[in-house]
């Protein structure tokens, strides 16, 4: 059986038992908080646990490395729909330790992407810089800072949100502030 089929087989059985209940709440964050971070799996409870929140508590938005690469992209475009439809006030930036999007790069995914199959004509277009769009971070600090930047400065967030930036240890949870 595959992982999605084991997937689809618990889903069935949770529906069932009606195993949703305890999770049950509305579309506003309770907090007025949303919290852009790292999709690792290694957060995937860990972060919720170790920041005190519970289902409905915040928006929680992820992506590779919780980063605002470009002014346009779904990481802002969700952050501004949980300002204005969602009641959202405040903005937290976690990124966390040894996160694999420090030191990722297109020379590295380029390889991997020409033996599965990807031709090459697709890895040099014109209407994207894969370079660039596939480039990672060198610096957490300097990467949170950064996100925190691109959020602030974003001409369609007001001034009145507050956003802060900081890195949780991927193993303990524990989180520092980045200033």
């Amino acid at each position: 059986m595959s992982n999605i089929d084991q997937v689809l087989a618990f889903n069935r059985e949770y529906v069932a038992s009606k195993g949703y209940q305890k999770h049950i709440t509305d579309k506003f964050p309770d907090k007025k908080l949303a919290v852009l971070s790292c999709m690792d799996t290694r957060l995937s409870v860990l972060l919720q646990e170790a920041l005190g929140l519970k289902n409905g508590d915040a928006k929680v938005i992820k992506n590779a490395g919780a980063v605002i690469p470009t002014p346009w992209d779904s990481a802002m475009r969700s952050l501004i729909v949980a300002v204005y439809e969602l009641g959202v006030e405040e903005i937290m930036v976690v990124a966390h330790t040894t996160c694999g999007a420090c030191h990722m790069s297109f020379h590295h995914f380029k390889e991997e992407m020409l033996k599965r199959g990807i031709p090459e004509s697709e890895l040099t277009r014109k209407d994207v810089d894969l370079d660039e769009w596939l480039e990672g971070f060198h610096d957490t600090e300097a990467s949170v800072r950064k996100t925190v930047g691109a959020i602030v400065s974003h001409p369609l967030i007001p001034k009145d949100v507050t956003v802060r930036g900081f890195i949780i240890d991927s193993v303990t949870g524990e989180l520092t502030e980045v200033k």
